[in-house]
C-alpha cells in the first residue's frame, strides 16, 4: 500500500516541478519582452515550449507573445501566420480574440492583406 501511494505522490511533484519550469520561462519571456530583447523572449518561448508539451492549454498564451515579438522585429508575414494559427487552432481563446485584434491591427497598418494569401518569397 505504502509504494503506490509515494509513486502517486512523487508524480504529482514531478507535475509540479514542470508547472514551476514553464511559469519561470513565461514570466522571463514577458520580461524581456517589456526590455525588447526579443531574442531573449524566442529563448524561454523555446525552453516553455518543450515544458508545456503535455499542458497544451498554455500553447496560446505561448504563440501570441511569439507573434507579438515577431512584430516588434518587423516579421509580419511569419506574426500574421502565428495568429492565423492560434485563431484556428484555439478558436475559444482568450488568445484567439486577442490575435483577431492584432491581425486587424496589422490590416491597418498595411502589413496583412487578408483578400490575399501570405506566401513566402523566395
Amino acid at each position: 500500500m505504502k509504494i503506490p501511494l509515494i509513486l502517486v505522490a512523487m508524480l504529482a511533484v514531478a507535475g509540479c516541478s514542470t508547472r514551476a519550469s514553464l511559469d519561470k520561462h513565461l514570466n522571463q519571456a514577458y520580461r524581456a519582452y517589456d526590455q525588447g530583447d526579443c531574442e531573449q523572449v524566442m529563448l524561454q518561448l523555446s525552453l516553455a515550449d518543450r515544458a508545456s508539451r503535455s499542458r497544451v492549454y498554455m500553447q496560446p498564451e505561448i504563440s501570441m507573445l511569439r507573434g507579438q515579438c515577431l512584430e516588434r522585429q518587423s516579421l509580419f508575414i511569419d506574426a500574421t501566420q502565428t495568429y492565423l494559427y492560434i485563431i484556428k487552432s484555439f478558436p475559444t481563446s482568450e488568445y484567439s480574440y486577442r490575435a483577431r485584434a492584432r491581425l486587424e491591427t496589422l490590416r491597418q497598418l498595411g502589413h496583412y492583406h487578408p483578400e490575399k494569401p501570405v506566401q513566402a518569397t523566395r
